[in-house]
């Protein structure tokens, strides 16, 4: 679709963040993935995942991206398993332009580690866990998308007008 951008990502990369602002900028439309699936079905993820385990959750993302990818000219952050999936990797990759919001594995576990509301994180050894995730997913988004942006600890102000500048440049 023309104007679609979405962000994939690891979790605590800042998609949700860095897209909101960049949605709030070019004044469109944001959509969170997640939060949209909180929202139509009045539970958290973590009660999600805890009643339908992760195979039910990700049902119901498959069905949200497939939705949320459709519409015109919307910001989109995906949750970090989204990619996991091939007809959202196929959604996301045919249906927009695909940001890749990339961070260090150390950065990503201190903003995630204390966060009871990531399921996966929540073993014994998250740093571990969270490496293990990355290995499987970093090459799925690689593979979906159109740019990859290192976030590192800049600034959301700097990322964002990074990327406007970047998307007025493809006059997405």
């Amino acid at each position: 679709m023309p104007g679609n951008i979405f962000f994939v990502g690891p979790m605590g990369a800042g998609k949700t963040t860095i897209g909101r602002q960049l949605a709030r900028s070019l004044g469109r439309p944001f959509y969170d993935s997640d939060k949209e699936i909180e929202a139509r079905t009045g539970a958290d993820i973590p009660l999600i995942f805890e009643l339908e385990g992760e195979a039910g959750f990700r049902s119901r993302e498959k069905a949200m991206i497939d939705e949320l990818t459709r519409r015109p000219g919307v910001v989109l952050a995906t949750g970090g398993g989204a990619v996991l999936d091939p007809d959202n990797r196929r959604h996301l990759a045919g249906r927009g332009f695909v940001i890749y919001l990339s961070a260090p594995l150390e950065q990503l576990f201190q903003r995630t580690a204390r966060d009871s509301r990531r399921p996966l994180l929540q073993t014994d050894n998250p740093r571990q866990k969270l490496r293990e995730i990355l290995a499987v997913r970093d090459p799925l988004y690689r593979e979906v998308a159109d740019l990859v942006l290192v976030t590192d600890n800049k600034p959301v102000r700097n990322v964002t007008n990074q990327l406007l500048k970047k998307i007025r440049e493809l006059e997405l």
